[in-house]
């Protein structure tokens, strides 16, 4: 588990150093200082811990910081996700935030290591921004007044013809509370990226698909993403229970197609941000984030692993060895 005692930890990505065999955990935190955790997202930094057994954690210096006056995160930094690149340097993808008069502008930047821990953010920031052919750029009626473009998550195309990102977005049309799809784009060099139409439709039933990511366990593709019951639209909020906060959906590879009409809940809300990642002992496991503490607080930690199997097509995850939860 890691939790710090004077800041809260949310979302959050790893990377394995395969050099090692250790765990780099990048995560957003802001200080408990603020009082109310609702306060935290526009005072968030990345900070950087490390494990061997994904329990353990040692805290190291952070990774990034928002940057200063006209930067494209000059507001915060949030989440992201990291790849090694075939030079052997490492490439950290994350959310860049503007607040532009109350609308929270976001785009996708790049910070680069040879260590995994001393970034350097890219000259060329940002490298990807939404494009209006297929997505929303300037927001709609509350709650979705701020461009949702943010999230990405790396991988190595399958067939080895460059890397591709998933991302949280919303589609440039349809029902405003039902718009939430998965972003994509596309690079040759992990630099020059090309955004494209979405991997999945908008009206399968929420207003955003967070912090998505996609992993092919036991021989079976799974796209994991994130949504409270508050950003489903009004007709899946009819048949699904409150408190369902991450949510697997099959896939028939790693780029789709990804059925999220067909999504079922891989958590209640206690957790979110749902990250699956092979153990020491080459197992999968889910991490996650501890949404709702005692009495509903936030909670704002990460968990332990949890272990995760196929249960005939759905994906579920027992508890630190007692119960089993599909939300």
């Amino acid at each position: 588990m890691l939790r710090l005692p004077d800041s809260w930890v949310w979302d959050f990505w790893i990377a394995e150093d395969p050099s090692t065999g250790t765990y780099h955990a990048f995560f957003l935190f802001a200080s408990r200082a603020l009082h109310h955790p609702d306060r935290r997202h526009l005072r968030a930094g990345i900070g950087h811990a490390i494990s061997t057994d994904l329990v353990h954690w040692e805290r190291v210096a952070d990774a990034l910081v928002h940057g200063d006056t006209p930067d494209f995160d000059q507001t915060a930094t949030w989440t992201g996700s990291v790849i090694q690149g075939p030079d052997g340097r490492w490439f950290m993808f994350y959310t860049g935030t503007t607040d532009r008069a109350g609308i929270l502008v976001q785009r996708i930047g790049v910070a680069t290591s040879t260590d995994l821990l001393t970034w350097t953010k890219h000259d060329g920031n940002p490298v990807l921004d939404a494009d209006p052919r297929w997505y929303e750029t300037h927001g709609g009626p509350s709650p979705w007044q701020d461009q949702h473009w943010r999230d990405p998550w790396v991988f190595a195309d399958p067939a080895g013809d460059g890397w591709h990102l998933l991302i949280t977005a919303r589609a440039a049309d349809g029902p405003i509370d039902d718009r939430g799809v998965i972003g994509h784009a596309w690079s040759a060099d992990l630099t020059n990226w090309h955004a494209g139409p979405p991997l999945s439709e908008p009206g399968s039933g929420f207003g955003q698909l967070e912090v998505p990511s996609v992993e092919v366990v036991d021989g079976c593709a799974v796209l994991i993403f994130n949504c409270l019951h508050g950003e489903l639209s009004s007709s899946r909020k009819a048949s699904t229970s409150r408190s369902v906060g991450i949510w697997a959906a099959p896939a028939a590879g790693l780029l789709g197609p990804f059925n999220i009409s067909g999504a079922t809940p891989l958590t209640d809300d206690s957790l979110y941000v749902g990250k699956l990642v092979r153990d020491p002992a080459g197992r999968w496991v889910l991490l996650a984030f501890e949404n709702a503490g005692p009495e509903g607080s936030f909670g704002g930690m990460l968990t332990d692993p949890m272990p995760v199997r196929w249960d005939g097509d759905r994906l579920v995850v027992g508890v630190a060895g007692s119960r089993e939860s599909t939300g």
